[in-house]
């Protein structure tokens, strides 16, 4: 008889070890299911139901792309003008720091791709330093707002500019072939996309290896006290200016407030190292005002 227990209790505790050294089952899961990993597609899918910030708002995610093309149909005409109006031209100097950062050489048949590139002033920048080079540029704009392509084709075709494209497309899905491009840019555009992530991932897919990427972007000023002040003029004087040579006041309220919400420099570096780029970096501009993000596909 005790022999007999001594049995039973052994296949017990055999029995025992062997649950133990199986899979733990999802006790959330209906019986006889293990819960899975989701798919990219399932994340993506997810993260579109999430709602995120249009300004200081929260909006529908699928509402935002519709919003902030909204927003920039109602200024296009007079946008490059508040830009000077804005930054009392220094986002002219901003600029001409990020064509440098493009690190154009003199050599033949590169491509720059010009994220939500709107007016093509990045892009004509960028050919009149490769003129200077004695080089080839041609410049592909891609943009989700008709209207300001619109006024970026007047402008070119004012300069006889040829080698200039303009094409209707998001930064989270543009519409061109893998490695393509020798550069990307993007000049106070990825904080109005949508899905910032993918916008990055999609200038790392089209670059060639050996290419650059820049990002021009307003930022968070490392002075509390200087950002105090620029918030009091960014939010006191903007969007009266913005109603006053526009009309559309809301339209800059919804500029200032989005500012604000973008992530400081550090926090958007470690996006861009995220999205596969090397040797990213980034160099504030005007004591943080606006800052400059740089990465390699290598």
């Amino acid at each position: 008889m005790a022999q007999r227990k001594w049995q039973l209790a052994t296949v017990f505790w055999q029995k025992i070890g062997r649950l133990k050294d199986k899979p733990r089952m999802d006790l959330a899961a209906p019986m006889g299911y293990r819960r899975r990993s989701m798919s990219k597609t399932e994340r993506d899918n997810q993260s579109t139901a999430e709602p995120v910030d249009f300004g200081f708002r929260t909006v529908a995610r699928e509402d935002k792309a519709a919003m902030v093309r909204g927003v920039f149909d109602a200024v296009a005409d007079k946008y490059d003008m508040m830009n000077d109006l804005m930054s009392g031209g220094l986002h002219r100097l901003w600029k001409a720091r990020m064509i440098e950062a493009l690190h154009i050489r003199p050599r033949s048949a590169q491509l720059l791709i010009d994220m939500a590139g709107g007016t093509g002033d990045i892009a004509l920048r960028a050919q009149k330093r490769a003129q200077k080079l004695g080089t080839q540029l041609s410049a592909h704009i891609i943009d989700a707002n008709r209207e300001m392509m619109k006024a970026g084709q007047k402008r070119a075709a004012i300069k006889k500019l040829a080698h200039l494209h303009f094409t209707t497309g998001t930064g989270e899905a543009m519409p061109v072939p893998d490695q393509c491009a020798d550069m990307v840019s993007i000049a106070f555009g990825i904080r109005n996309i949508t899905h910032r992530d993918r916008a990055l991932r999609e200038a790392y897919r089209v670059l060639r290896p050996g290419g650059r990427f820049v990002c021009l972007e307003f930022s968070q000023m490392p002075s509390a006290l200087l950002q105090k002040i620029y918030d009091a003029y960014s939010f006191n004087v903007i969007p009266p200016m913005g109603g006053l040579v526009t009309g559309e006041r809301d339209a800059y309220q919804y500029l200032v407030e989005s500012i604000r919400r973008f992530p400081g420099a550090d926090k958007f570096l470690s996006e861009v190292e995220q999205a596969g780029f090397a040797r990213a970096q980034y160099e504030q501009l005007s004591g943080g005002v606006a800052a400059l993000h740089m990465g390699w596909r290598l």
